[in-house]
């Protein structure tokens, strides 16, 4: 099974969810954003956004990614509303990136590797529309790259069950709380950082050791 992240924490995971947050304020600067490049932005939900935007911010040529709500019909919600199901919303990452050094194609291969596609609504001990798995799609370019890889990885058999991830046209993105951006990096020590979060970035780290921003030492 292609995915290398799920299973290994259930005992802990039973008492660790993305709900629990420790109230953190962050600047949300452009002080990544480089001038004279030309960037792409990718929109993705894999669960708990805390645990999508460790990932991505360590991938080279991913100048930003801020958390946020996306898919639903409520304009502006909080992460209460949210939480609650009833907006329609999908935790997710807004993910601003050069495609010059790292492509959509490789974004999403590390979208499918880094969380678990054939759970509906579910990741982990994350329950709820909130956390499905969605790829929210700007361009024709992007729904038939998104489109095309999800069919070969159930054609080939790589995951036990059919993919259920939704592939929407982006429509909307509202910005979540100051608190939740760069939660992970602000809040190491926090129980779900501790045994969610590290777990799965160690992973990644290894896995995608050579697309890293900085190299790992051996």
């Amino acid at each position: 099974m292609i995915n290398w992240l799920g299973g290994a924490f259930v005992s802990i995971l039973t008492f660790t969810s993305c709900a629990e947050h420790k109230s953190q304020t962050t600047d949300i600067s452009d002080e990544t954003i480089v001038k004279n490049v030309t960037y792409d932005t990718a929109t993705f939900a894999t669960g708990c956004f805390w645990c999508t935007e460790a990932i991505f911010q360590r991938l080279k040529g991913v100048a930003k990614v801020i958390s946020g709500y996306s898919g639903g019909n409520v304009p502006n919600p909080t992460y209460e509303e949210v939480c609650t199901g009833s907006t329609g919303h999908a935790e997710c990452c807004q993910i601003i990136y050069d495609p010059s050094v790292v492509t959509f194609d490789e974004l999403l291969e590390v979208f499918w590797k880094t969380h678990d596609p054939t759970t509906l609504n579910r990741q982990g001990n994350d329950v709820g529309t909130q956390y499905r798995s969605a790829v929210f799609y700007h361009s024709e370019e992007q729904k038939e790259k998104a489109e095309h890889y999800k069919a070969a990885l159930n054609t080939s058999g790589a995951f036990n069950s059919p993919i259920v991830t939704v592939i929407e046209q982006f429509k909307n993105f509202f910005s979540a709380e100051g608190y939740h951006q760069d939660y992970y990096n602000n809040n190491p020590n926090q129980m779900y950082c501790r045994f969610v979060i590290v777990p799965k970035v160690e992973k990644f780290e290894k896995v995608f050791k050579d697309k890293l921003k900085t190299a790992k030492a051996n």
